[in-house]
C-alpha cells in the first residue's frame, strides 16, 4: 500500500523532536582530500552519531510518534545493523521493547552493539530480505508494531533532519552524493534540497554487487534481484521499496554504481586524508565522487558519510588491499 511522502514542513517539525535527543553532527572540510581529488568537498559526518550512523534520527522520530498502546505492545524490525541500532537506541530512550531480526551472516560488532542497547536480537535468514520476512511474521504473531526499514514516512522524516543541517551550513552546494540501500537517506536529502535549493543535483550511489535501486531507478520500475552480496551491509538489499522508489523517481537526479574495491579504497582515503572512520556504505559517496571527478570539477559537492560502523578486520583488509585511486 502506498504511503504519503514527507514534506519539507514535516522535516522541519521533526527537527524539534530530534534535536532534543541528538546534537547536530559535524560538517567537515578536508583540504588534503580536496587536493587529492581536485574537488571542492563538504562532508556531512553522520558516522559520528551515538550509534555510528544516520538512521538513529529516523528511529528517534518514529518512536516519538507511537501512541502509548503501540509503545506498550513493542516493536519488531529487520536490519543488517545500522537500522537495528537506531531502533534499539530509540526504543531504550522511550522505554519500548524492541525485537530485531538480523541476518545469520552479519557484522558481529553491529549485532553486539544492538544487544548492548537493550534490544532482543534474533539472528535468522540468509540475508536482509529473508530476515525481514521473518520479522513481519513475528509482528503478526505477537501483535507488535512492525517497523518497515524504508516504507515508513516517520523514518524518512527524521532522517531528513541531517539534510537541514547540511543545507544551512553549506547553502550553495551544487551536487550532493548519498549512499543508498533502502533509500531513506537519499529521500530525506532530496526532499530538503529540492524544496530549499532545487538546482542542487542529488545523486544516489549503490554497489555494483547489489544494484536493485540502480536498476529500478533507470528502468523506472521496481526490479528485484535473485541474489548478491557486498561487504557494505548498509547497501545490501535485493528488493527496492515502494515509498523511496516513488520519491527517488520524482526528486533524485541520478543513481550511480561503485565497486567493492572502490568503496574499500574510499574508506582508506577518508581515514588518510580526512581522519574519518567510515564503513563501506559510508564511504560510497566518496567512491562515487572519485569516479565522477571530471564531471564535478568546479562544483561545490556535498558527501554524506552515512555510517562508521566498520569492524577492525574489515578496516585492516581495506588498508592491506589499497591500490592507487582514483
Amino acid at each position: 500500500m502506498a504511503t504519503t511522502a514527507p514534506t519539507i514542513s514535516d522535516i522541519l517539525a521533526a527537527r524539534l523532536v530530534v534535536n532534543r535527543y541528538l546534537p547536530p553532527t559535524p560538517i567537515v572540510r578536508s583540504p588534503a582530500l580536496d587536493e587529492h581529488l581536485g574537488l571542492d568537498l563538504t562532508l556531512k559526518c553522520e558516522n559520528m552519531q551515538p550509534v555510528g550512523a544516520f538512521k538513529v534520527r529516523g528511529g528517534i522520530y518514529f518512536m516519538s510518534r507511537l501512541d502509548p498502546e503501540q509503545r506498550a505492545r513493542g516493536v519488531v524490525t529487520a536490519s543488517t545493523g545500522n537500522h537495528a541500532q537506531s531502533i534499539a537506541y530509540a526504543a531504550r530512550e522511550f522505554g519500548v521493547r524492541a525485537v530485531i531480526y538480523m541476518p545469520e551472516i552479519n557484522n558481529p560488532d553491529k549485532v553486539a552493539a544492538t544487544r548492548r542497547l537493550g534490544a532482543e536480537v534474533v539472528e535468522s535468514g540468509a540475508d536482509f530480505d529473508a530476515c525481514r520476512d521473518e520479522a513481519e511474521a513475528h509482528a503478526r504473531r505477537e501483535g507488535m508494531r512492525y517497523i518497515h526499514p524504508a516504507n515508513e514516512p516517520w523514518l524518512l522524516t527524521g532522517v531528513g533532519t541531517y539534510a537541514l543541517e547540511l543545507i544551512e551550513a553549506a547553502p550553495d552546494l551544487d551536487t550532493v552524493i548519498v549512499p543508498v540501500g533502502g533509500g531513506s537517506g537519499v529521500c530525506g536529502t532530496a526532499i530538503v534540497f529540492k524544496a530549499m535549493r532545487p538546482q542542487t543535483r542529488i545523486i544516489a550511489v549503490q554497489t555494483r554487487n547489489m544494484p536493485a535501486v540502480y536498476e529500478s531507478f533507470h528502468q523506472k520500475q521496481m526490479i528485484s534481484l535473485e541474489g548478491g552480496s557486498t561487504f557494505a551491509e548498509g547497501l545490501a538489499t535485493r528488493v527496492p521499496f515502494e515509498t523511496p522508489f516513488r520519491i527517488m523517481q520524482e526528486l533524485v537526479d541520478d543513481v550511480v554504481l561503485v565497486s567493492e574495491e572502490e568503496m574499500r579504497q574510499a574508506m582508506v582515503l577518508l581515514l588518510d586524508k580526512a581522519h574519518l572512520v567510515s564503513e563501506g556504505a559510508g564511504a560510497a559517496s566518496l567512491a562515487a565522487a572519485g569516479l565522477l571527478a571530471d564531471d564535478l570539477r568546479g562544483q561545490r559537492v556535498g558527501l554524506i558519510v552515512s555510517g562508521g560502523n566498520v569492524t577492525l578486520d574489515t578496516l585492516q583488509r581495506a588498508m592491506c588491499d589499497e591500490a592507487p585511486w582514483p
